[in-house]
C-alpha cells in the first residue's frame, strides 16, 4: 500500500512524532496508518493517537434542549467560510434546524428536509435553496442527535465549534450544572468511550499486546519472562481506561472536585440531595473527518521527506 506526503503530515497529527519517523512507520507497515500508530507506539515514540479528523471545515455545531418538553437535540451544519458561519442569519438557521429536530423528531437527514420550516408553511428542503442564495454560500445539512428520554444538558463551545449533549439519569435534584460540567470535559478531553464497561474486548486485547511489544523493545524490560511482561501490560489498564473512557477520567474542573468524573457526579449529586447517572452523551466537533485542500503544506513535506532520503 503506498502512502503519500498527506498521509506523513496525518500521522505526524495524530502522534506528535516526527516526520522522518512517521514517514519509516509507514514505510514499515506499507502505508497501513493503524499499523504504523501501533509501530511508532512500540518504540516508544508515540504515547497515543489523536483523532485523525483534525482538519476543520466551516460551519457550526448546535445543542439546545426544549424548555417545554425536555427532549435535547443538536446539530451541525456547514458552510464555506468562517466569516459566514458567525453571520448572524447563519446562525438563526442553524438553531432553526434544531429546532426542527426537536419538535418533529425526524429519522435521518433525509427525512429532516420534509419537516415544515419554522414560522412558514415550507418545507426544509423548499427553504434551503432560498438561503443558500441569501447567505451566498453553499450550505449543507451534515447531521443531528436527539434524546427524548431522561434530562439532557446542551453545551455549545466557542460559538460552534464544539457541540455537546449529555444525556443523565436524575432523581431529586437540578442535574444542570453537572450536566454542563461533563459536556465541558467531553469538549476539552474527546474520550474514546464513555466508561471502561463500554470498551471492546479487542481494544483491550489490542492495547495490551501494544504494552507487552513496547516492552519487547526496553533493553531494562526485554529479559523479563513473557508471563511477568503481561501482568504488567495488565496493570497499567486502568492507566488506559483513565486516558480514554469519561468516567474514569481525572475530573478537569479540579477547583470543584478531585477525582474522577465518574466520582465528581456522585459528590456533586449527593451535594444536592439527589442523584444522577451518566446515561449518554453525543460530541460533534465542527468539520470533523471533513478533508479541506493543503495542496501547499503537502507539497512542503514532500520535499523535506526527499531531502532525508
Amino acid at each position: 500500500m503506498a502512502f503519500t506526503a498527506a498521509d506523513v503530515k496525518k500521522l505526524r497529527e495524530m502522534t506528535n512524532v516526527g516526520m522522518m519517523d512517521c514517514k519509516k512507520a509507514l514505510t514499515e507497515t506499507d502505508g497501513d496508518m493503524d499499523k504504523a500508530i501501533d509501530y511508532l507506539r512500540e518504540k516508544g515514540l508515540a504515547k497515543a493517537a489523536k483523532k485523525a479528523s483534525r482538519i476543520a471545515a466551516e460551519g457550526m455545531a448546535y445543542a439546545a434542549v426544549c424548555e417545554k418538553c425536555g427532549v435535547g437535540a443538536m446539530v451541525e451544519v456547514n458552510c464555506e467560510t468562517d466569516f459566514c458561519a458567525k453571520s448572524p442569519a447563519f446562525v438563526q438557521f442553524v438553531k432553526d434546524i434544531c429546532t426542527i429536530v426537536m419538535t418533529d423528531g425526524p429519522a435521518d437527514v433525509a427525512a429532516l428536509t420534509e419537516c415544515k420550516y419554522p414560522g412558514t408553511e415550507l418545507k426544509l428542503s423548499e427553504v434551503l435553496p432560498e438561503k443558500v442564495m441569501s447567505i451566498g454560500e453553499n450550505l449543507q445539512i451534515r447531521r443531528f442527535t436527539r434524546f427524548d428520554k431522561n434530562t439532557s444538558v446542551a453545551y455549545v463551545h466557542m460559538g460552534g465549534t464544539h457541540g455537546v449533549l449529555v444525556n443523565l439519569e436524575v432523581e431529586g435534584c437540578d442535574a444542570t450544572e453537572i450536566g454542563k460540567n461533563v459536556a465541558m470535559q467531553i469538549a476539552a478531553m474527546s474520550p474514546k468511550y464513555w466508561d471502561k464497561s463500554n470498551v471492546p474486548q479487542e481494544d483491550i486485547d489490542h492495547e495490551l499486546a501494544v504494552q507487552v511489544a513496547l516492552m519487547d523493545n526496553d533493553p531494562k524490560m526485554a529479559s523479563k519472562p513473557q508471563q511477568v511482561k503481561e501482568k504488567i501490560a495488565a496493570g497499567k489498564m486502568n492507566k488506559f481506561y483513565a486516558d480514554n473512557c469519561l468516567l474514569q477520567m481525572e475530573f478537569v474542573r479540579s477547583d470543584l472536585f478531585s477525582g474522577s468524573v465518574e466520582g465528581y457526579i456522585a459528590d456533586a449529586a449527593k451535594k444536592l440531595g439527589g442523584t444522577v447517572k451518566f446515561v449518554d452523551a453525543v460530541h460533534y466537533t465542527k468539520g470533523e473527518g471533513i478533508e479541506k485542500k493543503q495542496e501547499d503544506f503537502a507539497a512542503e513535506v514532500a520535499a523535506q521527506m526527499n531531502m532525508g532520503k
